[in-house]
């Protein structure tokens, strides 16, 4: 097997797994609300971690451990308050029909994203870490890596805009509130992990 496929693999079992981006890319994709740039910001970033991981950013993260405290106090507060957020919604439900929603703004959902992205130390240990070193033991390790890019681009880009299939299902209040409950969920169990260590 190629060292791409087998960046591919590796990427796409890594991003698949449920955590705060890929919920915040869910309830986008669900909501219709400038999915093309967050799907691009998601797939970009993670782009640029494999890239730096494959050049050796993960080795000297390692090896500065104030870096690793930082990101990891500064991303458990994040998805506190992003948990919070979600609870409150959760307390409120409502139907959220693209034709009678009014959207957030741009800069919001991409600031929200870009903290998901970079205030999450498993991104880091996921990407520029993992990906990094696994790379790095292949012949090719920039295939590798585009392979990963590849897979990151493609999970992005299906859920964003699959997300969509499931609108007429958030038709109903109760929808979006179990929806928003699991998001609650996640980013108070992401965040108590972090905190934990």
């Amino acid at each position: 097997m190629s060292a791409s496929l087998i960046g591919f693999a590796t990427g796409l079992t890594l991003i698949v797994a449920i955590g705060a981006q890929n919920a915040f890319v869910l309830r986008q994709g669900i909501r219709r609300e400038h999915v093309l740039p967050v799907v691009l910001v998601c797939s970009m970033a993670d782009a640029l971690l494999i890239s730096a991981g494959v050049a050796g950013l993960g080795a000297l993260m390692t090896a500065n451990p104030v870096v690793t405290e930082v990101i990891r106090y500064g991303g458990a507060a994040f998805l506190i308050g992003y948990g919070l957020l979600a609870v409150r919604r959760a307390l409120r439900p409502g139907t959220m029909v693209a034709s009678d929603h009014v959207a957030g703004t741009l800069r919001a959902a991409l600031l929200t994203c870009l903290g998901f992205t970079f205030l999450n130390p498993h991104v880091y240990l996921d990407t520029v870490v993992l990906l990094g070193s696994i790379a790095n033991q292949y012949e090719g390790p920039w295939l590798f890596a585009a392979g990963a890019v590849a897979a990151s681009f493609s999970w992005f880009f299906a859920l964003g805009y699959g997300a969509r299939r499931l609108s007429r299902f958030f038709a109903r209040p109760r929808s979006w509130q179990i929806l928003d409950g699991l998001i609650a969920v996640i980013m108070f169990t992401l965040a108590a992990r972090l905190l934990i260590g």
